[in-house]
């Protein structure tokens, strides 16, 4: 019998390659202006972008944000070179959401990747409203467990489940079991919304259950209304309605600012570039999440992903010399390398 869940991994990547616009291409950053410095006093091959995310040390802060998992040779040659890539460059990973596994026990294959990355940070994840769902805290230690897992992602999405054709949609007192399932877990428990940003209100939310890592995930970037919208075939054009919803992610990071003595941030949605990567750690984030600019690459091979990483980390890098700043310390939460916000 065919499984839905596994199935509908196929069909969110067929979306993406088949329609260009499930990207929104926000540009949210760029409405951010920095001050560039003609005198940086900092030579470029003694910048240092390297820090330090679940007591690991990343070569600089980016984390491939979660795309996917299943049983299909497909996803399990995405995540492969993804993981490779990680390890190789020393950069954070995140798998897609792991539900498919306890549906689809062959699927848990995709989500052993310890072999393939032994010592950098990988992310599980599950969906936070899963826990009204049957979810429970033997699920979660199982989904750390086949990743050998750093941390594990509760992931929030609300939009993407109201426009499913058969979405999850009773998110009632979710807050509560996520919270005590993270005083159970092996790994910290971590939150992240999926496009459409986590408000200063969420994340309240989170710290009072004791969960201290946020995940944005701001809209700008992939759109999953976008994605729902075809796999519809009722005519229901709700997808397309809300594909723009959300609190973009440079907003979100900067609501989330009266937080940031007691919660860590990664930022993720809509970046693009090293420069938007610069421009999130200015707002405080700690860790910055890409997921569509690897995707195509991951299809290909652990090689391709690799050149899109070294990309990255340069254009990184160069921010960092073009700012005056040597590491990480220098950057992070340094408001006044911000010249002007439209």
């Amino acid at each position: 019998m065919t499984d839905p869940t596994n199935e509908r991994k196929i069909e969110h990547i067929r979306a993406i390659e088949h329609d260009p616009a499930t990207d929104r291409d926000g540009r949210w950053f760029d409405r951010i202006l920095l001050t560039h410095r003609a005198l940086p006093e900092v030579a470029l091959d003694q910048i240092d972008p390297s820090t330090e995310f679940l007591g690991k040390r990343l070569s600089f802060p980016l984390l491939i944000s979660s795309m996917t998992g299943g049983d299909h040779e497909l996803v399990r040659t995405i995540n492969t070179n993804l993981a490779i890539a990680a390890e190789r460059c020393g950069v954070a990973m995140a798998v897609g959401s792991q539900r498919v596994m306890f549906t689809h026990p062959s699927a848990e294959a995709s989500f052993a990747l310890r072999e393939h990355a032994p010592t950098t940070v990988l992310i599980g994840n599950v969906g936070g409203v899963q826990l009204n769902y049957g979810f429970d805290l033997d699920k979660c230690q199982r989904a750390v467990d086949v990743l050998a897992a750093d941390a594990l992602y509760f992931h929030l999405n609300p939009l993407q489940e109201a426009v499913q054709p058969e979405g999850d949609t009773d998110f009632r007192g979710v807050a509560e079991k996520m919270g005590a399932i993270s005083r159970h877990l092996s790994v910290p428990v971590m939150l992240k919304e999926v496009g459409a940003g986590l408000s200063a209100a969420d994340i309240a939310l989170g710290l009072a259950q004791g969960i201290s890592h946020f995940d944005v995930a701001g809209s700008g970037g992939t759109s999953w209304s976008r994605i729902e919208h075809h796999r519809r075939h009722d005519g229901d054009e709700i997808g397309l309605r809300f594909q723009d919803w959300g609190l973009p992610t440079p907003l979100a990071l900067q609501q989330a600012e009266p937080f940031l003595d007691r919660a860590t941030l990664i930022a993720s949605g809509g970046l693009r570039d090293g420069i938007d990567m610069a421009k999130s750690v200015i707002l405080g984030a700690s860790l910055c999440g890409m997921a569509a600019p690897l995707l195509q690459p991951a299809m290909e091979s652990a090689e391709a992903v690799v050149t899109v990483i070294e990309r990255l980390r340069r254009e990184f890098i160069t921010a960092m010399f073009l700012l005056g700043t040597p590491d990480m310390a220098a950057l992070f939460r340094n408001r006044a390398l911000i010249v002007h916000e439209r």
